[in-house]
């Protein structure tokens, strides 16, 4: 009766793993699909870029180098890094009322399943960085803090989530290049 049982928790976790592996291998189509949602959903999300934000754009500097496809895995991670701190970001219930709420949540959603599924395939805790790939984690940290520090200096104004938003667009649009090379 025991060994029946783990036969059957045996064939579960096959299944599950099998399951895992197929979705994996899909991984750079769905994350392209995902991210093209998510691109079209911040167009949703407000409207054209104010014209009076302009005297207020910043250059954030994105670390194109933390996306440089040398290996599959370290992309992945950066990725998904990237995914979490978009997410950070735009999950603060400080966004404008202007802005559709309805794409807004949507756009979160799609961020955080985004994550999971990356979570799910890139196993972090296998993958050792070194030097130079911790260097660039912390690039993107700085680049990120770079973002949440603006519009905290601007109060969470409307201009400051614009120019916001047209950097969160411009570092999708990066990353999607980049899963379209692997």
């Amino acid at each position: 009766m025991y060994s029946f049982g783990m036969i059957q928790v045996g064939l579960i976790l096959l299944c599950n793993s099998i399951s895992s592996c197929l979705q994996c291998s899909h991984l750079p189509l769905q994350q392209r699909k995902a991210i093209e949602n998510s691109l079209q959903l911040l167009d949703k999300m407000g409207k054209r870029f104010p014209q009076q934000c302009l005297k207020e754009k910043t250059s954030f500097r994105f670390p194109e180098q933390v996306l440089t496809p040398t290996q599959k895995e370290t992309v992945k991670v950066a990725i998904e890094e990237i995914l979490q701190h978009i997410f950070c970001i735009f999950s603060k219930n400080l966004t404008p009322d202007s802005w559709d709420g309805t794409a807004l949540e949507q756009f979160r959603n799609g961020l955080y399943q985004q994550i999971e599924q990356l979570e799910t395939c890139v196993i972090k805790k296998q993958i050792h960085y070194h030097w130079s790939k911790e260097v660039k984690r912390l690039k993107l940290k700085k680049y990120f803090q770079k973002i949440k520090y603006f519009l905290e200096d601007k109060h969470h104004s409307l201009c400051s989530w614009e120019i916001s938003r047209a950097e969160t667009r411009r570092c999708l649009q990066l990353a999607e290049k980049v899963i379209r090379k692997l």
